[in-house]
């Protein structure tokens, strides 16, 4: 598949942020002995659903893409993926996608892989300083903003939430977390938010909504940022005998975000209430997909793709993709301004895995 680029003119060698030869043109590459350029690809965890089917997806897209790949898993530790680099360096690749969680320590190994000529695609993460050739991600302010609009339409206003951050040294954190709170804020300012870091962990998550609940047995909505603390959360809620129906007054509103089966099952059976639907299989497909533009010499600029994306221009140097991410709700109604699709919509990925 190709992506229809937004612009394609001729520049000077300062205009990075140009099409220099999508176009046409472009560097020949080294491939292995399939014929296929060698790319890597480090895999940040395997301990969520989430990146358990991005692992799953990749070696599909690879193959479908005509890539040979090498892996590794950086198990959520930027010292592993610094490590994990260096390996794929001795092995000779071509280029390298990486999710860091942490992204502000990437900075050096980004910029050792760029004295290399060696191009990086970051995916689900943008890194805070240094140059990738593409960030594939959603807007993870929408994310935010979907979920607070959609507890503050079903708590009408008023009430209290309890928001399980994520890592806060990461990008994907700091941008849910702000977008709720200024959300909040702005449309809701009678709903008060309880803020709990959990650094991406299901069982600081589970320990900090009980006592929360504890001290204020009156909050009334959820927001997970993402579905690690999808089990213990429900767990937590059952022992307090609150995992009751929708239609029943007890029934506390939850969004999580991430999409996956679990999640959707969840949604159907009236356990959580609405996800936001990050994209595990197109993370997969066009993080590969620029790879391996970057080793044929192709480059992009911001506009509209044609797989329902833009392209912007985070910073001099830095382009994104940000792919789409829809609210998903049992009714596929439209919350504050925000319209979701159904849980069993056979367009979501978390309803298509084998």
């Amino acid at each position: 598949m190709r992506l229809r680029t937004a612009l394609c003119t001729a520049v000077s060698a300062t205009s990075a942020l140009m099409l220099v030869s999508a176009c046409g043109g472009g560097s020949s590459s080294t491939a292995t002995a399939s014929g296929n350029p060698l790319v890597g690809v480090d895999y940040p965890r395997s301990d969520t659903d989430f990146w358990n089917s991005y692992i799953k997806y990749t070696p599909e897209y690879a193959k479908k893409l005509g890539l040979d790949l090498k892996t590794t898993n950086s198990q959520n530790d930027v010292a592993k993926l610094t490590a994990n680099v260096q390996t794929f360096i001795s092995q000779g690749v071509k280029g390298v996608a990486m999710a860091p969680q942490d992204t502000a320590a990437i900075a050096p190994t980004l910029s050792q892989l760029e004295a290399k000529k060696i191009p990086v695609v970051t995916v689900d993460t943008r890194p805070d300083t240094g140059n990738v050739y593409m960030v594939v991600r959603a807007d993870n302010r929408a994310y935010g903003e979907k979920a607070c609009k959609f507890l503050g339409t079903k708590l009408g206003g008023k009430g209290k939430v309890v928001m399980l951050e994520g890592g806060l040294d990461s990008i994907n954190g700091r941008d849910r977390t702000e977008a709720f709170n200024e959300c909040m804020k702005a449309n809701f300012p009678d709903i008060k938010v309880f803020g709990e870091a959990t650094n991406w962990d299901g069982a600081v998550a589970a320990q900090k909504l009980q006592t929360d609940l504890t001290a204020n047995p009156d909050i009334k909505g959820v927001y997970m940022e993402s579905s690690f603390a999808l089990s213990g959360t429900l767990q937590v809620l059952k022992q307090k005998g609150l995992l009751v129906s929708p239609s029943d007054k007890k029934h506390v509103f939850i969004v999580s975000n991430d999409g996956i089966p679990e999640e959707l099952k969840s949604i159907a059976a009236g356990k959580i209430d609405a996800t936001v639907s990050q994209p595990a299989d197109l993370y997969a497909k066009y993080a590969l997909y620029y790879l391996k533009a970057a080793i044929a010499g192709k480059t992009f600029a911001p506009g509209k793709t044609d797989h329902d994306s833009t392209i912007i221009q985070v910073r001099k140097g830095l382009l994104e993709d940000q792919l789409s991410a829809p609210l998903v709700t049992a009714d596929g109604g439209t919350y504050g301004g925000v319209a979701s699709v159904k849980s069993d919509d056979s367009s979501l990925w978390g309803n298509n895995l084998g």
